[in-house]
Order: C-alpha cells, then structure tokens, then sequence
C-alpha cells in the first residue's frame, strides 16, 4: 500500500512539473470553479487556482510526499497502526495541496485548518507523555494563526471579497493578522517553541513538515499577499522578528545534541532567511529558497531517519561516531545535503541562498540587519560542520557496531533526493521568474559568503574540536534554550518533576486569585452579599437610608 501511494504521487508530481513548465512558457493562469450546490440565489462553489506558482510548489510537495511514503514502508513496517499512519500523511498532503491551490481565504482556512488539525494526530503517534505535551504545543501554537485568518475573514467581508488576487483595501490591522498568522505557522519569535517539539513524531513526518508542507504554509500564504510588503509598518515588524528568529535557532543549534532538533532548527533558522528577503520585498527569491531548502531538508531528515533506524533509536549526536565508516553510503548523502545547507557551491541550497545574501549586501539594508544574516549564517556553517563532525567522523563516541543491510525502500528515497539536490537548484535558477535586477557587487563582496564558510569551519574547529567549547560553559544554559522560549510558550516545564513543583509554589498563586479562583471567590461573596439583602427586612431599611442619603447629597 506505501509503495503504490509513493508511485502514484511521484507521477503526479511528474505531471504537474510539466503542467507548471507549460504555463511559465505560455504565461497563462488557469482558474477552475467547481459547484458545490445552489439554491435559489444562494451558491456555494469552490475555486482552484493552476498558475506557475502553485503547480512548481505542489509539484515538490508531491515529490517530497511520494519519497517518505516510500521510506515509510520500512521505517515504519514494525508498527501496529501504520495503516493509520498512511492515512493522516495522505490527509496531511491533500491539506497542504488545497491550501496551495487555493486562491481565497475561506479555502485556505480550510487547508490551514487540516495542516493544524492532522499535524496533532501525527505527532501523538507514539501516544507517550512526551508526544503528548509536544502534540498540545503543536495545535495550540498554531490555532493563534487559524483564530487571526477567521478575524481578518470576518473583516475582509466588509469589502466584499476574499480572493487574494482582487484585494484593493484592508483595514489596518487586518494586514497585522494575516503576518502574524504567516508567523505562527512558520513558528518565527514569539511562536518559535512548537517546531523543536513536534520532533515527538515520527520521522518521515518530520520530513515532509519540516521541508514542505506544515512549517512551509506561513511562508507560501505571505508570498501570495506580497503586496502587504510594499507597506512600511508591514515589512519592517515582520523583518525584525525573523532576524531574531534566524539568530535564536542558529545559536541554539550550536549546542543542541538531538540530531533531529538541529535539523529542526536550522530549519527556523532558513525559514528566518525566507521572510527577512519577503519583508525585502523579494518574493520570488523567497519562494526560490522555499523550494531549493524543501528539498534538501527533507533529504536531511531522511539521511537523519536512517542513522536513527539503524542506531536503535538513539538521537544523541555524541554517540553516533563512525557512522559514515559503517555506512559510505548515507554518509555521503547527509554531508552533502549538509553542505547544499550551507551554501557550497554548486549545489541546490548555494542557487538562492548565495543570491538572497547577495542581494542583501547590495540593498540599503541597515547594520543590523545585516550584522544579523551575517551572524546567522555562519552559525549555520558552525553546526552543520559540528552535525556532520559528531555523527559521521570520528567526534562522537562508537556505542555500537551494527551490521549494515540493504533496504531499497529507505535508500532509494534517499538517492532520488540526492539527485535533485546536485541539480534542480541549477535547473530552478534557468525556469523560475526571477524578478530581481542585475546584481552589481565589487570581488571583496562576491566572495563574502564563502569567507563566511570559512569563518565557520575555523570556529567549529577552535570551539568544538580543540576546547570542546570549555570557555563559554556559563552561557550554555540561556542560548541552549531557545532564550528560555520553550519555558514560557509551552508546557515543557511540566516534564520536570522539580520545575512543575516551583511553577506551581511560585506561578499558581497569584496566577489562580487574580484569575479564575479569584473570579469565583468574588462572584461567591457578593452573591451571599446579594442574598441577603434581598431576605433581610432591616437590611432593607438600612440600604433604603443608604441610597437617600446618597440621593439628598
């Protein structure tokens, strides 16, 4: 059953991919209106949008899709509910197709709701507590994007239309929710907590939400409302979120060991990139990297799925040392999707990530903001070379020797994305609309992202493979963290027995009688107060008195 759903969607993807070829050469959009029902003047109808934009992108996601159900028929051939699992991937997918064809808020609500919705059954697949508390993170997180789109619904109706593509106006704030709606489901600061924790799930769910579908759709939905980046206030407090966003998750995944949270991570980290080029006002370069970062991240995740596979479960990066000696294989493929993370030339992530920060240097960006990517970068640099030192070579410790075996619907997955990490960048960068003016930059700028590479190789080596990091232990703890993000967004707290009992001591009181208790305590004396006046005689006369005597005065 995984293999001929993988089949089938690959075909699909086939088939979209030259549908979307066929639209860039003749420049049409092709809008279908399907009847739902109808009853005297009152029609209900659903639209799909076919332009370039939306069949290259759901071409990728079908292609994703159809690899991990691949994978799937081995990773997940020992659980009892796999069937179930098919299912909420399929459901999972055919959300995310709608959102993308989807040219109306009403219809993207609905995909948006389905990606919410079947993200939590996934990833309480395990049905453990851990799953539990990063299942509720997952749903809660995100239902603040879904409750900002049913308000900027409600407020657009004013104007007398939801399609994106024919807005003239929108009121002030409206434009406020629908970003921060992008921002949440893209988990950019302050909703950044919930993306580490769906790791609980399984992994080739991580794959695909992670590269193409869930994290994916605040990205894609600000990109088809480009036009709001032409707004000053707009552009700018979605820029200073995503800068901070891009230098939380690199500097957190410098010291993370859980190999599938710094993947995680240095997804927010590259989502980050994604919206400060959008802010820019450069959406076609964002959705550039959206499709470039989709494929090697889900090649990243399912390199990653393998060495956890085969390692028993361990995710701890400090105990996988030697796995490329063990398997040459996987190595190769996970240090190259590594590096295309990166930016080594010539491979898909170097196409558009070399040509957003170049165009960042040649913009009138402020300090800050460059300061900023600058930083950012070269810790994606650090903890890919520390990913790829600790896992594959000989950084981290041996456990175990486990005795390879061959598994075609694992590794084949795996080498058809290696394929189209070593060229759809470069194919991309030939078809793609590209927008952008000529980039005119001196030789000292033009190289400047490879000296970034190289600043990145040379701390990794002083800070991680000589000092183990000895000197900067007293800071572990606050960049180690998330800035204390995962504290206060989520339940974490709650998972340690000590930290539960000092919230509790410290948080539950006044928390409770200003709050509901102190509601309740309030409503309960004055209702007794109440009470008796009304069954009291004398209290009557006195209360008669009261209130003259206030009258009088």
């Amino acid at each position: 059953m995984f293999l001929k759903w993988g089949i089938l969607m690959l075909i699909l993807s086939l088939a979209f991919f030259l549908f979307s070829i066929f639209e860039l050469m003749s420049m049409k959009v092709i809008l279908l209106e399907y009847y739902i029902m109808s009853y005297g003047n009152f029609e209900i109808k659903m639209f799909f949008l076919f332009d370039w934009m939306s069949m290259i992108f759901s071409s990728v996601v079908l292609v994703i899709s159809g690899s991990v159900i691949i994978y799937s028929a081995d990773y997940m051939i020992d659980e009892k509910f796999k069937t179930y699992f098919l299912y909420g991937v399929l459901l999972f997918v055919g959300s995310m197709i709608l959102m993308i064809l989807s040219p109306n808020l009403i219809m993207i609500l609905l995909g948006w709701d389905g990606l919410g919705l079947v993200s939590y059954c996934l990833v309480v697949f395990y049905q453990n507590y851990k799953s539990d508390v990063a299942g509720m993170i997952t749903i809660m997180s995100n239902r603040v994007g879904d409750i900002m789109i049913l308000l900027s619904i409600v407020m657009l109706l004013n104007f007398g239309v939801l399609d994106f593509m024919l807005f003239s106006s929108m009121f002030w704030i409206c434009g406020y929710m629908l970003v921060i709606a992008g921002m949440t489901k893209s988990a950019q600061i302050p909703f950044s907590a919930w993306l580490p924790a769906a790791m609980a799930a399984p992994t080739p769910v991580s794959s695909l939400v992670h590269s193409s579908t869930l994290v994916t759709a605040g990205v894609y939905i600000l990109i088809r409302l480009k036009f709001m980046m032409m707004i000053t206030n707009y552009s700018n407090f979605l820029m200073y979120f995503s800068v901070l966003t891009m230098m939380m998750a690199g500097f957190n995944a410098v010291l993370e060991t859980d190999l599938k949270k710094i993947i995680a991570l240095s997804t927010l980290s590259q989502l980050g990139l994604m919206m400060v080029i959008l802010s820019i006002g450069k959406a076609d370069l964002s959705f550039f990297h959206l499709l470039t970062h989709a494929l090697f991240k889900a090649m990243l995740f399912l390199c990653a799925g393998f060495m956890i596979h085969t390692s028993l479960g361990s995710q701890d990066i400090r105990f996988m040392g030697g796995f490329y000696w063990m398997n040459p294989l996987i190595g190769v493929a996970f240090s190259l999707a590594n590096m295309s993370l990166f930016g080594i030339p010539f491979l898909s992530g170097f196409y558009s990530k070399d040509l957003i920060l170049e165009f960042i240097y040649m913009s009138s960006a402020g300090a800050v903001l460059l300061i900023g990517i600058v930083v950012s970068t070269i810790t994606t640099s650090i903890y890919s070379f520390r990913v790829m030192f600790y896992s594959l070579w000989k950084g981290g410790v041996k456990m175990l020797n486990f005795n390879y075996h061959w598994s075609i619907y694992m590794e084949v997955p795996i080498l058809l994305m290696g394929v189209f990490v070593l060229f759809c960048g470069s194919m991309l960068s030939w078809i793609l609309i590209l927008d952008c003016e000529v980039i005119n930059l001196n030789f000292s700028d033009s190289i400047l992202n490879l000296w970034i590479v190289f600043i990145g190789f040379w701390i990794f080596y002083v800070f991680f493979v000589w000092d183990d990091l000895g000197c900067f232990k007293s800071i572990k703890m606050f960049v180690g963290n998330m800035w204390f993000m995962s504290t206060f967004t989520g339940p974490i707290f709650s998972m340690n027995l000590n930290k539960g009992i000092y919230y509790y001591n410290c948080d539950n009181g006044w928390v409770e009688e200003l709050g509901p208790q102190g509601l309740y305590k309030f409503n309960f004396e004055f209702s007794k107060f109440i009470q008796w006046v009304q069954l009291s005689s004398f209290s009557n006369i006195i209360c008669f008195l009261l209130f003259f005597v206030i009258f009088i005065f």
